[in-house]
């Protein structure tokens, strides 16, 4: 088991709701032997009481018997999932009288997780509560880093945009304490050559500017990089750190990251407290972050401020390579609508996944900034949900939370393709997208139309459909500047478009290449093309 699971799968503090003393004891009695917290409450009322409470720890699960004397154990879940507070709060319902499926079916429809039948074997029951108590702890894991990319793709903007040493010095200190939550010390070299010591005490702090020796960026830099380039993490103990920088305010052990674009050039050094970046998480988001800062301060240096604060923002916002998957072939291409930014809002994703290889594409309403930052944050939470395990219209569910709750009046196209592992099935679930095209190895063409709502619109999305697919079969995704023509129907142009992709090479770089001549030229939207072929074709694409 690992330790991610371990601490998923540990008690917790869960409340007890049921008018009978004697299952009210039976339950309290198994969570408490199986090492939980238990608050234990006769109605709903009070029930409900103990989880308004501020001065009681907030239970992690609520197990409610539907038959209260009050109301009725669906009204108090209904209570619950309606409070913002504890909307993600699990519900388990137990009930020895209302035990028939049309009682199962309301429980869970208005918002319960689980529901059990008395009576109920112990380990059955403890074993629901586990799953529940895995569940809403991972989806909390993944909110909380959800929301530290969208920190990171704002404070990583606030670096690149920056067009002057003072307000690089407040991005890139500001960027660290925003993203840990904690002061935050930034140390690089001015114009001048006098190596700069800035500090912010707190997120959202003006940052103070600190005195610091001519020999402070060696010395770092020789405690992690040495003369390499790259980015390193090290944690350094208060003694040392204090010994360098005396009159930091920062006065514990730090987390130190030195980042170095070039050779022989200074390094770009940030450091916060070390309690605030335990875990890989944090200290990896703290690496990126400060080699950010060192693009952004070397691209300053070289006085081609906006062109290469241009290049170097957006080029993180979209995959820098390809995954290899044994007997896939992948293949890409993407044209930005603006000849003075090279992305948009439109974005791809090909992502190794616990069920599979997922494909995504979609498209972000406009194409400024904005729409790159939110790109980038919807391309943050996909790999984020992704990676936990959710199944596609999951995927779907949460993204469309994520942005009704952060950008609302924001909308997203996407759509999700997740290929089975051994590439007999493809699960497509489609938020409003371009439909994708399944290329068939005896010659046809056909277009997989399901799809549901847009994204940001709290609308609720159906299930992926599943289809088999034969080897050798090809997949197009696509965004709509490819095909959309303002004088002509899009259904003409996606016929046009299935026909030039039969006309068209097998081999799937060449198609690439042929349908964005044929197609792509003189657009005013941003082009997405992704492709794959699944084995026995030729092998990963370069």
């Amino acid at each position: 088991m690992t330790e991610t699971r371990r601490r998923d799968s540990a008690p917790g503090t869960i409340l007890v709701i049921d008018d009978d003393e004697t299952n009210r004891y039976v339950l309290t009695s198994w969570l408490r032997r199986a090492g939980h917290t238990v608050l234990d409450a006769a109605d709903g009322t009070q029930g409900l009481a103990l989880i308004g409470a501020r001065d009681t720890p907030l239970p992690e699960a609520a197990v409610i018997d539907v038959q209260l004397p009050d109301m009725t154990g669906f009204e108090v879940c209904e209570r619950i999932k309606a409070d913002p507070r504890t909307a993600s709060l699990p519900v388990i319902h137990v009930s020895a009288v209302a035990m028939s499926p049309e009682d199962h079916t309301e429980g869970l429809s208005r918002g319960a997780d689980a529901y059990l039948d008395q009576p109920v074997d112990p380990e059955e029951f403890l074993a629901t509560v586990t799953a529940a108590l895995r569940y809403v702890r991972a989806r909390h894991r993944a909110e909380r880093l959800t929301l530290r990319l969208s920190a990171l793709n704002r404070a990583t903007l606030d670096v690149y945009r920056a067009v002057g040493f003072h307000s690089f010095a407040a991005s890139a200190t500001g960027g660290a304490a925003s993203l840990m939550s904690c002061p935050a010390t930034a140390i690089f070299l001015s114009p001048q050559g006098q190596p700069v010591h800035s500090h912010t005490p707190e997120p959202g702090a003006a940052p103070l500017t600190l005195p610091a020796g001519s020999e402070l960026l060696s010395r770092l830099a020789a405690f992690t990089l040495g003369g390499d380039t790259g980015a390193e993490v090290r944690m350094m103990p208060r003694g040392q750190w204090k010994a360098l920088l005396p009159l930091d305010p920062i006065d514990e052990d730090v987390v130190l990251v030195v980042a170095r674009t070039k050779r022989n050039r200074p390094p770009v050094c940030v450091a916060v407290p070390a309690r605030a970046a335990r875990g890989n998480d944090g200290r990896d988001l703290l690496l990126q972050l400060a080699s950010a800062c060192a693009l952004a301060l070397e691209a300053l240096r070289t006085y081609n401020e906006e062109h290469a604060l241009a290049l170097a923002l957006q080029r993180t916002f979209l995959p820098d390579r390809l995954p290899s998957v044994p007997g896939v072939s992948l293949a890409v291409r993407y044209r930005p609508a603006s000849d003075h930014a090279e992305i948009g809002g439109d974005f791809y994703e090909a992502l190794e996944t616990p069920d599979g290889l997922l494909l995504a594409i979609g498209d972000v309403a406009g194409h400024s900034l904005v729409a790159a930052t939110v790109m980038g944050e919807i391309r943050h939470a996909l790999r984020a949900y992704a990676l936990e395990g959710h199944p596609p219209h999951h995927v779907l569910e949460r993204l469309d939370a994520l942005l009704a709750h952060t950008r609302p009046g924001l909308t997203v196209t996407l759509c999700l393709v997740l290929v089975d592992p051994d590439g007999s099935r493809i699960h497509v679930a489609n938020a409003g997208h371009i439909p994708p095209l399944l290329l068939t190895p005896d010659g046809g063409a056909t277009y997989l139309h399901e799809h549901g709502p847009l994204l940001g619109l709290r609308l609720p999305h159906p299930p992926a459909r599943v289809h088999p697919v034969a080897p050798d079969t090809r997949i197009l995704l696509i965004t709509d500047g490819l095909v959309e023509v303002r004088t002509q129907n899009l259904d003409d142009s996606l016929a046009a478009f299935r026909s030039t992709s039969l006309e068209g090479p097998r081999e799937l770089e060449a198609l690439c290449d042929f349908l964005l001549g044929s197609f792509g030229e003189d657009k005013e939207d941003d082009i997405a093309l992704l492709a794959i072929e699944l084995g026995p074709g030729p092998g990963p694409a370069a």
